[in-house]
């Protein structure tokens, strides 16, 4: 990036204690640890630390500015500090005049579950013919999106952001930010409907990703998801329905799975193909259908699409497969809800492996009120599938295991209070042949389990 601080002060209506205004700044960073030569330093005063404390720190290491909400005055005829109300809120407004220097079609991706996996499967797709700029791990929030708007160099000819919200008012504030102008909604699940308290209100705030548009936007939405689908025909939005519906303009037939790959035949107003995934389960369907759509809008060749498509591979730590002496490991373990159980479930009943299907399921948090229910049908949903062992991890999952027995009653079942006792269960169920799908709660930290068998 580049920016002088001049410009950084107009955006964030800033004061300027001191420095020289022409001052050109190449980097934004809030991590002390991250800052290099002609950084500017955010400090944000957050919950556990106030980064106000490393600020001479990061002069020191190179960076030529800073801002600060706790000061008035300075006297510092190298660098430049900049006084501002807040500075969580005056980095969104950085970062938003500095998207606004670029022209190119930004595609925000918002929804309950799935939002990291349909940004590598658009991402990967728009590669075709664009250069594509994209979030960076899971920096979606208020303080990770207006960083990765720093990112925007030259070069890139497209964008495919992803906006993560978990509180009332979040979107709009993600949206003056991004400025998408395309929009993604994968779902409407009940993540952290314990903040949010419906999901009629989840889906409310996420359909804010459209409010900026403009008169070529489009608004892509999943005919799959009940609550999405029920807007067909009733919203004024632009809307373009993907999924497995006949009515959804871009549509998935014959969908069939043979070793690790799905297969199916993709419809379109226009165009018609075979496509191939190197990948197993309905939701990567939808995410490809997604990602297909947005590409069609934007006019490039589907064919090249489509063959791009053959090259996806999974996230980190989302449903990436690996086999390890013998066993096959889906490793699901960065977060999890109902939505993302089902899906993850999804593609551990699809693997072609000879023996036991495990399924280890930690906690599911910040479901408020839903958590006991929710739990409860997880278990439910594991004990009607071809699923022969399930471990559960921790307190709150003992309502998996009680659904499952409800349906099931002599599936076998353990119960773990920690993830060492659930690696100590496995070591002694699983053998040579036999496939285990990890998932929990980020905070459950399941990916100590998958270590375990990597």
């Amino acid at each position: 990036m580049r920016m002088q601080v001049k410009d950084i002060v107009k955006a964030c209506n800033g004061q300027l204690l001191c420095g020289d205004p022409e001052t050109v700044i190449m980097s934004v960073e809030i991590d002390s640890r991250q800052v290099k030569k002609g950084a500017l330093f955010v400090p944000i005063h957050g919950q556990k630390i106030n980064a106000h404390i490393y600020i001479e720190q990061t002069l020191q290491q190179g960076a030529v500015a800073t801002l600060t909400q706790e000061h008035n005055m300075m006297n510092d005829m190298d660098h430049c500090w900049i006084r501002v109300g807040d500075t969580k809120d005056a980095l969104q407004k950085i970062a938003a005049a500095y998207r606004n220097c670029f022209s190119v079609p930004v595609i925000g991706i918002t929804g309950s579950v799935g939002k990291t996996s349909t940004r590598e499967m658009v991402s990967l797709a728009l590669s075709a013919e664009r250069n594509v700029m994209q979030t960076r791990g899971n920096a979606n929030s208020q303080i990770g999106l207006p960083l990765t708007m720093f990112q925007f160099t030259e070069e890139h000819t497209a964008a495919v952001i992803e906006m993560g919200i978990s509180e009332f008012g979040e979107m709009d504030r993600l949206v003056k930010v991004a400025h998408p102008g395309y929009a993604i909604v994968t779902n409407i699940g009940i993540a952290h409907i314990e903040q949010m308290k419906t999901r009629e209100n989840i889906m409310s705030e996420k359909l804010k990703i459209a409010e900026g548009f403009g008169d070529s936007s489009v608004l892509f939405l999943n005919g799959d998801d009940e609550m999405l689908a029920s807007l067909y025909h009733t919203t004024k939005l632009p809307v373009v329905y993907y999924g497995t519906q006949p009515w959804c303009t871009y549509r998935a037939e014959a969908i069939h799975t043979h070793g690790m790959k799905t297969m199916f035949t993709l419809c379109t107003p226009s165009y018609t193909a075979k496509v191939l995934l190197p990948v197993l389960g309905i939701h990567n369907v939808l995410n490809a259908l997604a990602a297909i759509a947005v590409a069609d809008v934007m006019k490039l060749s589907l064919e090249k699409v489509v063959d791009r498509l053959k090259e996806y591979r999974p996230p980190f730590m989302r449903q990436r497969i690996y086999e390890s002496h013998g066993i096959t490991v889906v490793d699901d373990s960065y977060n999890a809800s109902p939505d993302s159980i089902k899906s993850g479930i999804d593609v551990l009943c699809s693997l072609p492996n000879e023996g036991k299907k495990i399924a280890v399921l930690a906690d599911m948090l910040e479901l408020g009120d839903f958590s006991d229910q929710a739990h409860f049908k997880a278990g439910v949903s594991v004990a009607k599938v071809k699923i022969d062992v399930l471990i559960t991890v921790g307190l709150r999952s003992v309502r998996i295991a009680e659904g499952a027995v409800s349906v099931k009653p002599d599936m076998e079942i353990l119960m773990c209070t920690n993830n060492e006792q659930a690696i100590d269960c496995l070591k002694e169920t699983i053998r040579r042949g036999d496939a285990v799908m990890i998932k929990g709660s980020r905070s459950m930290r399941t990916d100590e389990i998958v270590k375990a068998f990597l």
